[in-house]
């Protein structure tokens, strides 16, 4: 993972960018990563672990209701907690992640393994994306890390 923090790093310093997380099911792992690299304060600003659906609401400002509605694992939520992360921060670009890792918690429509990831960008608005991760708990969660890498580097390589 650390060649992908390395270029994320290169390409947000070259855009005098800064980014942001918000985490559920990584549990900060995307930040962890991020910060392990010598420097990351000239373009990391933090990151919200936001497990629980009221800090969701409590940190990020995800409506309780949106919640409700569509699930804590949703496009909906992704969405709303990368803006508010981004929104809270100030940073130019977040991204966020929630998602049923296991072995318990899982349902019909959403099985365990379903992780959903948002990018919210400036001036580009915000991006998500479903993936159905296979594995048990702990490659769940190294996996979603590793979409979540990929997807800000992705989103810095942008015009």
């Amino acid at each position: 993972m650390q060649h992908w923090v390395e270029q994320i790093a290169t390409r947000a310093l070259a855009r005098n960018w800064v980014l942001v997380t918000a985490e559920s099911c990584t549990g900060g792992w995307v930040a962890q990563e991020l910060t392990a690299l010598a420097g990351s304060s000239g373009w990391f600003d933090g990151g919200f672990v936001t497990y629980s659906n009221a800090a969701k609401s409590r940190m990020l400002g995800v409506s309780g209701e949106l919640i409700e509605r569509d699930g804590a694992v949703s496009e909906a939520v992704v969405r709303a907690m990368a803006e508010g992360a981004r929104s809270q921060s100030g940073a130019q670009l977040a991204v966020s992640i929630s998602g049923i890792a296991g072995p318990g918690g899982g349902t019909e429509l959403k099985p365990v393994g379903t992780v959903w990831f948002g990018w919210a960008c400036e001036g580009r608005g915000t991006e998500a994306q479903c993936h159905r991760l296979a594995g048990d708990r702990a490659t769940v969660r190294r996996q979603a890390v590793e979409i979540a890498l990929q997807g800000l580097l992705s989103q810095l390589e942008k015009d």
